[in-house]
């Protein structure tokens, strides 16, 4: 399809009324209760989607935490430079990810791994290390879901192989997440 600005919002929109609801509220079920148990929520994508990954992990932290006064355990593997590029130059890029995780990650923390395609070598690395350890690995992807999805225990898919359009929701998710966890009833 030709690009044109209704094109592209009538693509937005009816790909975005067709993200599975239950799949959206299950996500947002999952990230409160590691948020209500104080359990680390790490997130990791390549290019749109690490600065999703990072753009979550900011609104939740400030946002969640000033709504109910509670701590939010928030990191996104995509912030610290120094590390990626150790991983990337001394060991392989496909570590970048699960190599940061090799010291911070618990069992039963959350690791969310954000990827259009769902085949991005280092966050299918990040997922498969998080599920060895026995963390819950939470899938965003596009396209038809890739390995992610078919490799973390649960998943948001955003059905369009539009790269752009997925990126979009991805983001409209991570707003949603944030706006139903301020409401959290939190006993601190």
């Amino acid at each position: 399809m030709k690009f044109s600005i209704p094109n592209y919002i009538k693509a937005l929109n009816d790909t975005l009324l067709n993200v599975d609801q239950g799949e959206i509220l299950k996500a947002i079920k999952i990230i409160k209760d590691k948020f209500i148990n104080e359990k680390k929520i790490i997130t990791c994508g390549n290019g749109g989607s690490a600065y999703n990954a990072s753009h979550y992990i900011t609104d939740w932290n400030k946002m969640i935490n000033l709504a109910t006064k509670k701590k939010f355990i928030g990191i996104s593997l995509n912030d610290n430079l120094g590390l990626i590029t150790a991983f990337a130059n001394d060991i392989n890029y496909n570590e970048v990810f699960s190599g940061q995780l090799k010291s911070i990650l618990n069992k039963d923390d959350l690791v969310i791994c954000i990827s259009g395609s769902g085949n991005s070598k280092n966050v299918i690395e990040a997922a498969n290390y998080a599920n060895k350890v026995g963390a819950e690995t939470l899938a965003f992807v596009g396209y038809d879901g890739g390995e992610l999805k078919k490799i973390c225990k649960n998943s948001i898919h955003v059905k369009s192989m539009d790269m752009q359009i997925c990126e979009d929701i991805h983001l409209i998710l991570g707003h949603m997440v944030m706006k139903d966890l301020c409401n959290t009833d939190v006993k601190n």
